[in-house]
């Protein structure tokens, strides 16, 4: 299967966006109507958007590059790091250090002193006090935290995926700036134009998430030999039959409401 059933996504509440007060009016081409005070996110343009990305970062692992996916919203650490360890590429889930990617020099400098202190044999614990040692374990203990997913991170990675474009802003502009395409889930409270593979989803939920993240790890997984992948064009087939299905009903506010009915039941 290249690409997630709309029955799935409307399972997991993919659809629900932000109250209407809260929206950002550059995310409005992704929004099929509203309810409650609540905008609806059009599902058959989540399926594009994520297949146009599943598809483009296939093709950078495929020329071996890596990517690096970062979550660190509470709802989003534990699924993205479980997402990137299965498809082995690199992830940041606890706070984003300001430079990780335009100071990255200095992020390797402070990865080789967690090297240093992993080792028990280092020159830093001779003739050590217990106060002295302890001070070094609580660095050790604090760096593990924070590069524990890039520590093997040689170069600056290939493509930048995350989750929640308000939460990840600082990362998003570092990659930017950086000319990394960026990659992520965004919900109705973002702007879409500063990602180039934006991925319109309710970037709340956990089996959102968790659906989406899983389903871009597992693309990976083929693309690196480890599945059945398919060829470009049988992906590009699945997007053109989204697109139709998605033209079959032009009236995008009904369709919109009859997905609420869905999921209410």
């Amino acid at each position: 299967m290249n690409y997630i059933e709309i029955e799935e996504l409307l399972k997991v509440g993919a659809h629900f966006g932000h109250p209407t007060s809260k929206w950002n009016p550059k995310f409005s081409p992704y929004i099929a109507t509203k309810k409650s005070g609540v905008h609806i996110i059009d599902l058959n343009q989540t399926n594009i958007c994520l297949n146009n990305a599943v598809k483009e970062l296939t093709k950078i692992v495929k020329s071996n590059g890596n990517v690096l996916f970062v979550g660190t919203k509470k709802q989003a650490k534990d699924v993205v790091q479980e997402a990137a360890d299965k498809c082995e590429m690199f992830y940041i889930v606890e706070r984003w250090l300001g430079g990780t990617l335009t100071n990255f020099g200095t992020i390797k400098r402070s990865i080789r002193r967690l090297f240093l202190l992993d080792k028990e044999s280092s020159d830093l614990y001779i003739n050590l006090t217990k106060k002295e040692q302890s001070m070094l374990n609580r660095e050790k203990l604090k760096l593990s935290d924070l590069h524990r997913g890039i520590k093997d991170m040689k170069h600056l990675p290939a493509a930048l995926f995350f989750v929640d474009g308000i939460h990840e802003k600082i990362a998003i502009s570092e990659a930017k700036i950086l000319g990394i395409p960026v990659f992520g889930i965004v919900d109705s409270n973002t702007d879409p134009t500063n990602i180039d593979f934006p991925i319109p989803a309710n970037d709340d939920s956990l089996k959102t998430i968790k659906l989406l993240v899983n389903f871009v790890s597992d693309r990976i997984i083929e693309a690196l030999g480890g599945g059945n992948a398919s060829s470009d064009e049988d992906a590009a087939e699945d997007v053109d039959e989204i697109k139709k299905k998605s033209s079959g009903n032009d009236d995008t506010p009904e369709d919109g409401k009859e997905v609420i009915q869905k999921q209410e039941k």
